[in-house]
């Protein structure tokens, strides 16, 4: 529903004090109950990101969950179930009562007289608020990942082979003609953060650094990287692949934040 990590751990944390505070004895579903105070702390802190216009200007990628790739099968089968960064992207530009009544009713079945007061709308509007985002998501058409993700992990690491060795041709063989790059180096770098388009555009933006080291992540899910250089935190990158070709690059570059993010990654480095 927000699309970055500590205003997630916000959220849940003022969920658990206002639940705290309450008086529970009376609520028959304790689950539905908490998911509509986390709901409309969502929607609060969507809002105020809105007044805030904190993404505005230049390309924001939104948080991804960043994990090692050594887990277990059970494990991997969830995070392949995690909301992709395209699907995120699309979502930060819906309106915070849109994104809600998305999320809530296609992603977590809640039916519309439950999200009706949590939106501030009749059921019949928050329908029509979810069908209105379910259009802009449909008319985005999101790429479907291939599944396994072996074979996604294979065509990576000839991305980044090729990128290391600055062999430009393999490169425009593994992106996609019309492949998109977006590139967020943070609110202090807006003038970094941009879209490249076409493969020999995005080719032209792939080089090795030296002494960069790339370590395999699952970013949301799928196949991705987390860079450093000399220890230090340079960048997360989460590819899309399809049908053994790169459709999507999301890379975030602001240290700060990928340190963040890519904690769990990071502190086994």
């Amino acid at each position: 529903m927000l699309g970055s990590l500590t205003e997630a751990d916000d959220a849940v944390q003022d969920t658990w004090l206002r639940a705290s505070r309450a008086d529970a004895s009376h609520i028959d579903n304790i689950g539905g109950w908490l998911t509509t105070i986390v709901a409309r702390v969502s929607l609060n802190l969507l809002r105020s990101r809105n007044r805030r216009r904190e993404e505005a200007f230049g390309v924001h990628v939104p948080d991804p969950v960043v994990t090692g790739e050594g887990i277990q099968p059970e494990d991997e089968a969830l995070l392949s179930d995690q909301v992709g960064l395209a699907l995120l992207i699309v979502l930060d530009s819906l309106s915070p009562a849109e994104r809600l009544a998305f999320v809530l009713h296609d992603l977590f079945t809640l039916p519309f007289d439950q999200i009706a007061p949590i939106v501030g709308r009749t059921p019949v509007a928050a329908r029509q608020l979810a069908s209105r985002a379910r259009r802009r998501v449909r008319d985005a058409e999101i790429p479907t990942p291939d599944p396994d993700l072996a074979r996604q992990r294979e065509v990576v690491d000839a991305f980044f082979r090729a990128a290391r060795e600055g062999d430009f041709d393999a490169l425009l063989r593994i992106l996609h003609p019309d492949v998109i790059l977006r590139s967020d180096f943070g609110a202090k770098h807006r003038a970094a953060s941009v879209v490249y388009r076409g493969a020999t555009a995005v080719a032209g933006q792939a080089r090795g650094f030296p002494g960069a080291l790339v370590t395999p992540a699952l970013v949301n899910g799928a196949a991705g990287a987390v860079v450093t250089v000399h220890g230090r935190p340079i960048a997360i990158l989460g590819f899309t692949v399809v049908e053994g070709r790169i459709v999507a690059i999301d890379g975030i570059a602001d240290p700060e934040r990928v340190a963040r993010v890519a904690a769990a990654v990071l502190s086994g480095l």
